[in-house]
């Protein structure tokens, strides 16, 4: 598993980078009515305030509060939810990325190259034929269990998740084989319907399979999400099938998520991952309650049901990558022992 090396940071690129967004931004706001419009979706720009600290300091993307404030707060369809996800994340999450890739952290290269081109080739049939059969309450209920299960996840599992040192040492090959799978799946499935997800499922995967530290996780995770967004807003633009009200929305909350994402990647590392991952595993289970709460109409006692059970699946998948990189740790510090030190041994199932 490749994680880049301390080296020099280039910072002036990150600097470059705002410079050039607050720049465009500032000419957007010349058109007309712009300058209205931010003005009046302030507080999409103050929700996302506190989403773009989570995006940077968390393995979850900006779009995962901008979809329920959208949906479950101010009751938009939750298309426009996903859509406005892979907006705002495009300049959050990037600039969290550049922040990330100019200080030189750690990352699980890899992983998150099998990841990318997974993503790549998974988003575009998932955005064009996956998601228009998805009805607008199953996108809501999707969102839910994915995180619902994340926060569980965590809160039962923070203290072997946050002790992680460092990462296992698997063959590069099967690494990216791995990154490869997890990538289209979750892009296809996941990421095309809800606007976010690969960044969880890749953690999860480095955390769970590779006992991944949290370092080197959460900034993979960051800039995996960051790549899907802006290949997501490729998409959405070339196909003209954006939702009304993303620009007005993403107008406001863009030059707050330009600053907050990297600043939740900058002081994470001074007060920790723990307590934010244990407060945000909190409001990821609030908004599984939530969301079962508010479309109980539509649900009924049966989709509560589906939604738990979906739930508890998603926790099984998580317990079956644990269970796996045990085994797979296991087997490898065995042939450890038969071989010279600077050998590796690939897993094998």
């Amino acid at each position: 598993m490749s994680i880049t090396p301390a080296k020099k940071q280039h910072l002036w690129v990150w600097f470059l980078w705002l410079a050039l967004f607050y720049l465009i931004w500032v000419l957007l706001l010349q058109t007309e009515g712009a300058i209205q419009q931010a003005i009046s979706h302030w507080p999409m720009a103050l929700a996302m305030a506190v989403g773009s600290y989570a995006a940077g300091s968390t393995p979850m993307g900006g779009g995962t509060v901008g979809f329920p404030v959208l949906v479950l707060l101010f009751e938009m369809p939750a298309t426009l939810g996903r859509d406005f996800s892979f907006a705002v994340q495009s300049i959050g999450m990037v600039s969290a990325s550049i922040f990330i890739l100019a200080r030189r952290q750690p990352l699980a290269w890899a992983m998150l190259k099998g990841a990318l081109i997974g993503g790549l080739l998974g988003l575009p049939p998932g955005i064009l034929f996956f998601a228009p059969l998805v009805p607008d309450l199953w996108i809501k209920i999707i969102f839910a269990v994915l995180w619902g299960s994340f926060g569980i996840l965590h809160l039962y599992r923070i203290n072997e998740i946050s002790s992680n040192i460092g990462m296992t040492e698997f063959d590069e090959r099967w690494d990216l084989k791995v990154g490869l799978t997890l990538g289209f799946c979750s892009s296809l499935l996941a990421v095309s319907v809800t606007g976010v997800g690969i960044d969880m499922v890749l953690y999860a995967a480095l955390v769970l399979l590779c006992r991944a530290d949290l370092k080197i996780a959460i900034p993979t995770s960051v800039v995996i999400m960051a790549a899907g967004s802006v290949y997501g807003v490729i998409i959405k633009s070339i196909t003209h099938s954006w939702q009304p009200g993303v620009y007005e929305n993403w107008l406001a909350a863009a030059p707050v998520v330009a600053l907050g994402a990297p600043l939740g990647v900058f002081i994470v590392e001074r007060v920790g991952r723990k307590p934010i991952l244990l407060v945000v595993a909190a409001l990821c289970v609030g908004q599984f309650i939530w969301t079962c709460f508010a479309e109980f109409g539509a649900l009924g006692w049966l989709g509560v049901i589906i939604s738990l059970i979906a739930l508890g699946g998603c926790l099984l998948v998580f317990e079956k990558l644990r269970a796996t990189g045990h085994r797979l740790i296991a087997k490898t510090e065995e042939a450890l022992k038969h071989k010279p030190a600077h050998t590796q041994a690939p897993p094998t199932e």
